[in-house]
């Protein structure tokens, strides 16, 4: 399904401050089948980065992490092998505990965001 908002967003909800950077995560093989071809996990992660971030908006993706904890949520990301950057909408997925450097005046550093258990096929 093509993304409603047009932007990262969990839940329908966009992030106020939009990410550094977006990128598909690699997958492990889990071995070659009996026509030597590699098998993959079906699932993909994602990972989103802020090179620098007020702690107003750190509270904002914390909440985004505490809708997931009793289950899945919906997150708009950049579609998987798009041609275009087209927004698409994954269901069923995780998103893990907020990474955060180091604090500086009111902000913080480095912080990171790992989706996990995105279907592309």
């Amino acid at each position: 399904m093509i993304g409603t908002t047009g932007s990262y967003a969990v839940n329908g909800a966009t992030f106020p401050l939009q990410p550094s950077y977006g990128k598909w995560g690699g997958r492990d093989s889990l071995g070659v089948d009996g026509n030597g071809k590699t098998i993959y996990p079906k699932v993909r992660t994602f990972e989103m980065g802020w090179d620098l971030m007020a702690t107003a908006d750190l509270d904002d993706l914390n909440n985004a992490h505490a809708s997931s904890i009793s289950g899945t949520v919906v997150v708009d990301l950049p579609q998987w092998g798009a041609s275009t950057y087209t927004y698409y909408s994954y269901s069923g997925t995780y998103i893990d505990d907020v990474e955060v450097g180091e604090y500086f005046v009111g902000f913080v550093s480095d912080v990171r965001l790992l989706v996990r258990n995105i279907r592309t096929n």
